[in-house]
């Protein structure tokens, strides 16, 4: 089979060949390697870890601490968490937390990542753990200012059977100045008590 194509140079039509089957294989090519990306793409999405992480919870550290953790269902390896435990602490008040998750081995269980402190500033303290069959991190902050706050704890889950982490928060109030002079009143009272005493007990 042939075709007719004009030459720029003189204005004449010179045959060009070609083969049909040819043009339909390599359209066919194009087509079939458009469907395997296409495809490919939707599996990379498909294959994208999900985010299994519990809404925001909010500690109750009014008593002076509060427990934290998460049971993950089976079925979620490769999904990741980004856990916010929510409180408010007066100022000069301080904070220790840790988390913990153990597993038989470093490749089940969960990964922790990370536990840190922000505010609405940013990162106040960042904590320090360390991974493995037992995965342990803690963190613990200077005075902080009066305000909200919140424990951020991030991993991921190495295994589809059920797993966990848990965990405690204690935060540390500095008592307020109403509450030292009661204590040195307290303390006067009592030393003029026993001075009282004292002196009756000498007459």
């Amino acid at each position: 089979m042939f075709a007719t194509l004009a030459s720029p140079f003189c204005g004449v039509s010179t045959p060009l060949f070609f083969d049909q089957k040819e043009v339909q294989m390599k359209n066919v090519k194009r087509i079939l390697g458009a469907i395997a990306v296409s495809g490919a793409a939707l599996l990379a999405q498909g294959a994208m870890a999900a985010d299994v992480s519990n809404p925001d919870m909010a500690l109750d550290v009014a008593g002076g601490g509060s427990v934290l953790g998460h049971v993950f269902s089976m079925g979620n390896a490769g999904n990741g968490f980004s856990e916010r435990y929510t409180f408010s602490v007066g100022a000069g008040s301080t904070i220790s937390a840790d988390v913990f998750s153990f597993a038989s081995s470093a490749t089940t269980g969960l990964d922790i990542l990370g536990l840190s402190l922000f505010n609405a500033d940013g990162l106040v303290v960042k904590g320090t753990g360390s991974s493995g069959t037992l995965d342990h991190w803690t963190l613990t902050s200077n005075a902080l200012a009066a305000g909200d706050y919140f424990l951020l704890v991030s991993g991921t889950v190495l295994s589809n059977g059920p797993t966990f982490y848990s965990g405690g928060a204690t935060v540390t109030a500095v008592p307020e100045p109403a509450t030292y002079g009661m204590l040195l009143g307290g303390l006067g009272l009592v030393g003029a008590l026993a001075r009282r005493r004292k002196q009756t007990d000498a007459a």
